[in-house]
């Protein structure tokens, strides 16, 4: 991808991340890496740095609520913490699929619109090859 391409990307996914793990929890709770794994493989963030962040911030706000588990298939040594939503976070997701719903075919319906883009003209004036008569 190009750097420019690359930069739009990265401010698309940074507005609508929280809303893409209030989805994912609106299936089932998930621990961070789990969660960190499913928006990596959708392309939706980069690493687990930025994600991490973003739950405290949730959790602060409501959005979703923790609880620490011992996993049996991890032989019990290594508790997880376990993300879910939160009837605020579902809240808030409803009210951003409706907004997003709305955005997303504004901006189809100006990309269908759209001219295309011409060539920037030559600034050199075309010379007439033909003989006058």
């Amino acid at each position: 991808m190009d750097p420019q391409a690359e930069r739009i990307a990265t401010n698309l996914r940074k507005g609508v991340l929280e809303y893409c793990v209030l989805a994912l929890l609106s299936g089932r709770d998930m621990y961070g890496l789990e969660l960190a794994g499913a928006l990596m493989d959708r392309g939706l963030t980069a690493s687990e740095g930025s994600l991490y962040p973003l739950l405290a911030r949730m959790r602060e706000a409501g959005a979703v609520e923790t609880r620490w588990e011992q996993p049996e298939d991890t032989g019990g040594t290594r508790p997880r913490r376990y993300y879910a939503i939160t009837a605020r976070g579902r809240e808030l997701l409803a009210v951003f699929a409706t907004v997003w719903g709305g955005i997303a075919a504004q901006v189809e319906s100006l990309i269908a619109d759209a001219r295309p883009i011409e060539p920037a003209a030559d600034p050199q004036p075309a010379t007439d090859t033909k003989e006058p008569s």
